[in-house]
């Protein structure tokens, strides 16, 4: 799709199509612009979502995360991610963010981490589902783009999710991407996809499904469990940055093109090229890659090998020698993780 449309037009027209509807998830210090346009040359989500811009009474948008919206090259729109629960603070950063080329303004209502729910932020805030109600009620009377959220189920019991549906039924929200596990489940525990088809039969708007989406097969059957009208991808698109492309590859029926292990090397060196930055240390550079690496490891046969030996490399030369041991051929490569 060409950006010839607004980016709010844009966004808003992907609903309209047949297809289900792709997105990349936001993960904090992953899906940087870099990583983003990385992503994008693999086939690429439909549309994109920034990292979180904190926002509190004394906060402006970070510069960095607002470079995706404002050097989005990818030509898919962009939403912008909001986490905090001050809202004047919102509402304010809602309309500096608007002037913008973003897509809409999403808020999280989702993220498991405890330096941000403690401070009834993100997952935090759905303990206390009546000023969630507040809060979705006033940005929703001052957004005139489109509005998104994005939750989990609830924040100890996914029997949360019973009271939080209406909540969001009620607010005119543009779309609703429900990660179908609670703020105390992290990335374990099962995911209640019955839990996101309720909220696909409910909802006046799109929803997108989120969690554990890992294959193209995972991809097809979460849409015939959950009736959801997207996908959300994370660990998955880290892992297997063609798998936007494979998911579009099963669902019109053709033959899923795995990548080989020679390009899964290629992928780490463009990854290693991308994320670099002149001021950081080797040392710190190698760290920073093993986050990926970490997540790529989980899907090679072999894992507990290449996970073993990489996490110790130390210097460039020795994490990718490391990594050719393991990836120096030409067997194509599914990227699941093995249970």
């Amino acid at each position: 799709m060409s950006l010839t449309l607004s980016p709010v037009d844009s966004f808003r027209s992907l609903w309209r199509r047949g297809a289900p509807v792709l997105a990349l998830a936001p993960m904090q210090d992953v899906t940087t612009l870099p990583f983003i346009r990385l992503v994008h040359r693999y086939g690429g989500a439909d549309y994109y979502v920034t990292e979180y811009f904190r926002v509190h009474a004394s906060s402006r948008p970070e510069k960095d995360i607002l470079r995706c919206v404002d050097e989005n090259s990818t030509g898919r729109p962009m939403l912008a991610q909001m986490i905090g629960n001050d809202i004047p603070a919102l509402i304010r950063t809602a309309q500096v963010l608007a002037q913008h080329p973003v897509a809409g303004i999403d808020l999280n209502l989702g993220c498991p981490a405890p330096v941000v729910y403690r401070k009834c932020a993100g997952g935090g805030l759905l303990r206390e589902p009546e000023r969630v109600d507040m809060i979705l009620g006033k940005l929703r009377e001052a957004i005139t783009i489109p509005f998104t959220v994005k939750t989990r189920l609830g924040f100890a019991s996914a029997e949360e999710f019973e009271k939080l549906l209406p909540i969001f039924a009620r607010h005119g929200l543009d779309m609703l991407t429900v990660h179908g596990r609670t703020v105390a489940d992290g990335y374990g525990g099962v995911v209640r996809y019955d839990l996101i088809a309720a909220a696909a039969a409910a909802m006046p708007c799109p929803v997108v499904a989120n969690g554990n989406i890992f294959s193209p097969a995972d991809a097809e059957r979460v849409l015939q469990q959950t009736r959801a009208r997207g996908l959300m991808l994370g660990r998955g698109a880290i892992r297997n940055p063609w798998l936007f492309r494979q998911i579009r590859e099963r669902l019109a029926g053709q033959a899923v093109t795995l990548p080989t292990g020679r390009e899964v090397l290629a992928y780490l060196h463009a990854l290693d090229e991308a994320l670099s930055t002149p001021d950081v240390s080797e040392a710190c550079q190698v760290q920073a890659l093993k986050k990926f690496s970490n997540q790529v490891g989980l899907g090679l046969p072999g894992a507990e090998a290449f996970l073993h030996d990489s996490r110790r490399a130390r210097t460039r030369a020795e994490f990718f020698r490391i990594c050719a041991d393991h990836l120096d051929h030409e067997q194509p490569l599914a990227l699941v993780p093995h249970h």
